[in-house]
């Protein structure tokens, strides 16, 4: 049995620290933006479905969280990740410049339309990385997709109810748009449009995903084949002990818990750091976890 010891959460806490002040030693700005990145569209299950594509090297496939986009979830991550990979960032259905179907969004459609996103642009594996709604599509497609996967980063995901508090599943009972952090509105409008319709359809599919969320059963957990690192924050939706505990069942797995919350550890939107070269806390355990053998 894995062994869970106050060392490592010791360890991956002085890193957080550490990182959060160390600077990369590239010059300039290194927002997405300033990247060399090509972007597109492509017809996924009847879904006009929106991507970019940076950098070169082994494959890995960003996955948004739920009210975001490429770039509220991963603006700040993306440049460190692309000096030395290919990194495809991906919007899911009814999310930023991506379309919508007549239908509830689903983490096994996402996965579905992540699988189909890949084959369109010819490439038959990658790494996987999903944030918060976008670790649930991972699992999805872990479970499902094995032969896609290479590695697994599961950041700020739970796979059952239990993770987080009943008050967290208690709010999206009369939850309304201006619960939604003001960052991500605007992230929303500014890949869409200023199109406030397609905001607010987006917040109210979010909003019923998660109402009627039912997670995954331990024995799916442990199925999944891939090696996988399990990223949570000491302040996070899903509490430490439910990454501990997922850390446990998935088979082949590691853990990395930073201080913070939900997504500060990677310089997501609503964590603004006004230098941004300075590198998000948990880069260099991801870029670890993925170079290793």
């Amino acid at each position: 049995m894995k062994q869970m010891t106050l060392f490592s959460v010791v360890l991956a806490l002085t890193l957080a620290a550490y990182q959060r002040k160390r600077k990369t030693k590239a010059a300039g700005n290194t927002s997405t933006r300033s990247l060399n990145f090509k972007s597109g569209y492509s017809e996924v299950n009847g879904l006009k479905m929106y991507y970019e594509i940076y950098g070169q090297g082994k494959p890995l496939v960003l996955i948004h969280g739920g009210g975001s986009t490429i770039q509220t979830s991963f603006g700040r991550l993306i440049p460190f990740l692309a000096a030395h990979r290919q990194v495809i960032g991906v919007e899911l259905q009814a999310h930023g410049r991506t379309g919508d179907r007549n239908t509830n969004l689903s983490f096994e459609q996402d996965a579905a339309d992540v699988i189909k996103l890949l084959e369109h642009l010819k490439i038959p594996g990658a790494d996987f990385l999903g944030f918060s709604n976008g670790g649930q599509t991972a699992i999805e497609i872990a479970i499902h997709y094995p032969e896609k996967v290479g590695k697994l980063i599961l950041a700020s995901a739970f796979y059952k109810r239990s993770a987080a508090a009943p008050q967290f599943w208690e709010g999206f009972d009369h939850a309304t748009l201006s619960n939604m952090p003001q960052a991500l509105q605007d992230g929303q409008l500014k890949a869409n449009g200023n199109d406030t319709g397609a905001l607010q359809n987006s917040f109210n599919k979010d909003v019923q995903r998660m109402k009627t969320f039912k997670g995954w059963t331990d024995d799916q957990m442990r199925s999944v084949k891939a090696a996988t690192l399990v990223i949570n924050s000491s302040e996070d939706v899903g509490s430490p002990e439910s990454a501990v505990e997922m850390y446990r069942i998935i088979p082949h797995c590691e853990l990395a818990v930073f201080p913070g919350g939900h997504g500060a550890y990677l310089g997501e939107v609503t964590f603004p750091d006004t230098d941004k070269r300075v590198q998000p806390a948990a880069t260099r355990v991801i870029e670890d976890f993925l170079n290793k053998n």
